[in-house]
């Protein structure tokens, strides 16, 4: 037996991990647990993170984790690829999971800091994994070209003493330009020859944020386009929250609060920070800064993010400066 390589023992450790990753998404898990299971056994995000990211309680998550466990070491689950006939379905989890675990990295839920960069790399690495290996999967090339554009604003969305800027008003020149052009090409190959799924669609949006050079030359009403396309193959609230903002700035902030009041029944919003701050955004937009103020200070004491609760304390603060 000869010694490893360097080389060979980062393929070894990428092996391993990427078999733990479809691991944790066995089919004797249901869809959530196998994600909250690879969130705590891979990405390594507490039960908190993973409860905000589900929009659950934690304590349901603590019994969620706990039961996908049991059931792995009852269905006598093995540390090996699954067979191909499975190999589909858990790659779509194993996406999911990194999607999720870029988000927590990239805007952290509860703490201290806006960023936690260990998490957006990982992703970002086991993304690259997985294109590696999957390289004409075009959902596999769609996450890793989001997750890439995305991440390159990251020097931009933050003042030095931590402070969020939000998108509108980031040095655009701090953004990593090295990374947005993988992201295009990434994202322009994949919906060239593959069939469109909701990752690669994210990532157009994204692509056309990231090359627009100021704020007011970003087509809006391309991203309108693409945001009723995701609604149409992957519908989800927040999804609708995201495209509410892209409605306002093609059609006004009233077309944009219209369908943010549609969210207001759907329980797994309830009591979500984001549908308050989004709100009060285009309320502010719209003219009313009584009703901005008072959706700011909703969502500032719902949010457990230091770093966001600041900064929407300050919109509130500084609406309040304008009326007098």
């Amino acid at each position: 037996m000869h010694a490893l390589s360097p080389d060979e023992d980062r393929s070894a450790d990428q092996d391993d991990t990427l078999t733990l990753l479809f691991l944790c998404c066995h089919p004797a898990l249901s869809p959530a647990s196998q994600i909250a299971l690879t969130l705590r056994a891979v990405g390594g995000l507490t039960t908190a993170q993973i409860a905000r990211a589900f929009l659950v309680p934690e304590a349901t998550m603590a019994q969620r984790i706990s039961r996908a466990k049991a059931s792995i070491k009852t269905a006598g689950a093995r540390f090996s690829m699954p067979p191909d006939d499975e190999r589909a379905e858990r790659l779509r989890v194993v996406l999911h999971v990194l999607y999720l675990i870029f988000n927590e990295g990239y805007t952290a839920s509860s703490g201290p800091d806006l960023q936690r960069a260990d998490l957006t790399t990982e992703a970002i690495r086991l993304g690259r994994d997985i294109h590696r290996l999957l390289p004409d999967d075009g959902e596999v090339a769609g996450l890793l070209a989001l997750m890439l554009l995305t991440d390159a604003r990251r020097a931009a969305r933050t003042l030095p003493d931590g402070s969020l800027i939000p998108l509108a008003e980031q040095d655009r020149q701090l953004w990593n330009q090295d990374q947005i052009r993988e992201g295009v090409a990434l994202v322009t190959d994949a919906l060239s020859r593959a069939p469109v799924g909701p990752y690669q669609v994210q990532a157009a949006i994204a692509a056309i944020h990231d090359e627009a050079a100021r704020a007011e030359e970003t087509d809006w009403r391309q991203i309108v386009v693409l945001y009723d396309m995701l609604a149409g193959i992957a519908p989800n609230p927040m999804i609708t929250l995201n495209q509410a903002v892209a409605v306002a700035m093609v059609d006004g902030p009233r077309a944009g609060l219209d369908l943010i009041a549609t969210l207001d029944a759907d329980e797994r919003m309830a009591g979500h920070h984001r549908v308050e701050a989004v709100r009060a955004h285009l309320l502010e937009l719209a003219g009313d800064p009584a009703a901005a103020r008072a959706s700011y200070r909703i969502a500032a004491r719902r949010t457990t993010s230091l770093p966001e609760q600041r900064y929407l304390e300050a919109r509130a603060a500084r609406l309040i400066d304008v009326e007098r």
